[in-house]
Parts: C-alpha cells; sequence; structure tokens
C-alpha cells in the first residue's frame, strides 16, 4: 500500500491515511521527498525506490505535480490506484487506462472506514 503525497502534518487527510492504513495493519509506504518518518512509519522519497508488487496506490498530490510523476507510476504498475478528491487527472487516468491498470475517484478514509477498502 503505497500513499503517494503523504504529509507529515496531522490534519492532511494523506496523514490521516497513513495513520489509519498503519493502525489497521496493513503494509504502508508513505511516499514524501523530505520526510523521513510519518507517525513512527518510515517514509521512501521516491516512487522509483519502491520494490515489489504494490497492491494499491493511493494519491494525494494534485495534476501540477503529478504529471511528471506518471512514468514512475505506471512504472510500479499498482494493482489499483486511488484517486483522492482533488487529485483527478484526465491525463493520469488515460495513461492508466493504456496500462491496464484500475483506478477509481474515491477517499481511501471513507473506503477504510465503511469496509470497503
Amino acid at each position: 500500500m503505497v500513499v503517494l503525497g503523504a504529509s507529515p502534518k496531522p490534519d492532511r487527510y494523506s496523514y490521516q491515511a497513513v495513520k489509519l492504513l498503519h493502525d489497521r495493519g496493513y503494509d504502508v509506504i508513505p511516499v514524501h521527498p523530505k520526510v523521513s518518518r510519518i507517525d513512527q512509519v518510515p517514509v521512501v522519497d521516491d516512487l522509483r525506490r519502491i520494490q515489489g508488487p504494490v497492491h494499491t496506490l493511493t494519491l494525494y498530490v494534485g495534476l501540477a505535480r503529478s504529471g511528471a510523476m506518471i512514468e514512475d507510476i505506471l512504472d510500479l504498475a499498482p494493482g489499483r490506484v486511488i484517486l483522492n478528491p482533488g487529485t483527478e487527472s484526465r491525463v493520469l487516468e488515460l495513461a492508466l487506462e493504456d496500462a491496464r491498470i484500475p483506478y477509481e475517484h474515491a477517499c481511501t478514509l471513507v473506503l477504510l472506514r465503511t469496509g470497503q477498502f
């Protein structure tokens, strides 16, 4: 489980997603370029550093930043991508479709709290 755009700030949804995933026993990998830990969870600074299969990539970066990461997202080849509110990108969606990577417009926090994750 990869959280792209993870934040060390407790009021951010991406921080809350990291914490909730971790608390629920998921193997979570937060991605942030400048911090080493988020709520005791080790952080990687770049998607390209992640090894092995990724079940889900949950996105917390907007179009301005995700556009430059499309190739890295495709190379990661996650089993699915969750586009949280505010991260919608038709360019990314088309790239995911071409790569046959499923995606959904959803809120990771809602999915977790309602048992739909």
